[in-house]
């Protein structure tokens, strides 16, 4: 059974643990690179700092003891949004329930706050994690999502409402 741990800037290692085998096992599914967060990038106050970001939510899941997964709830910039971000499970767990966990401990806490929207980014040719969100009831928003890193394609920007708390 999937154990969801609501982590804060003392939890970093566990955070750096995951954020970093994401970075390293999916470069193209995120707008941060592995090299941008190790050496200079590696700092502990840095990784603090990122699970300190007002009003974030940030979870991951564990599996027999062990980090198999992230999620992070941030405030958007719209009214009553939030944005789903760094998310992330382990190849050794896909397919196991583990990213449906995170999305909804995500999505109840949007919920707890009263937001409507659930938003996320998505790399364009990303089909695995665009038919997951699909099946979670995220659908195309149709706006131009931010430059991808390659300076070409954007992020595609999908939205679900939320369920009332």
């Amino acid at each position: 059974m999937t154990e969801l741990r609501v982590l804060g800037p003392d939890d970093w290692r566990v955070w750096r643990e995951l954020r970093l085998a994401a970075l390293a096992e999916a470069p193209h599914a995120f707008g941060s690179t592995l090299a941008e967060w190790q050496g200079e990038g590696d700092r502990a106050e840095r990784w603090r700092s990122r699970l300190d970001i007002p009003g974030s939510h940030n979870t991951v899941a564990v599996l027999g003891g062990q980090p198999v997964g992230m999620a992070s709830g941030v405030p958007a910039d719209m009214p009553h949004t939030v944005e789903l971000i760094s998310m992330w499970v382990s190849p050794k767990v896909r397919g196991r329930g583990v990213g449906g966990s995170l999305v909804g401990e995500v999505e109840r806490w949007a919920g707890r706050l009263r937001a409507t929207t659930l938003r996320l980014s998505v790399m364009p040719d990303n089909d695995a994690a665009i038919a997951f969100y699909a099946r979670l009831g995220f659908e195309d928003t149709g706006e131009p999502g931010d430059l991808a890193p390659d300076g070409v394609r954007r992020e595609l920007v999908m939205a679900k409402v939320v369920d009332a708390a």
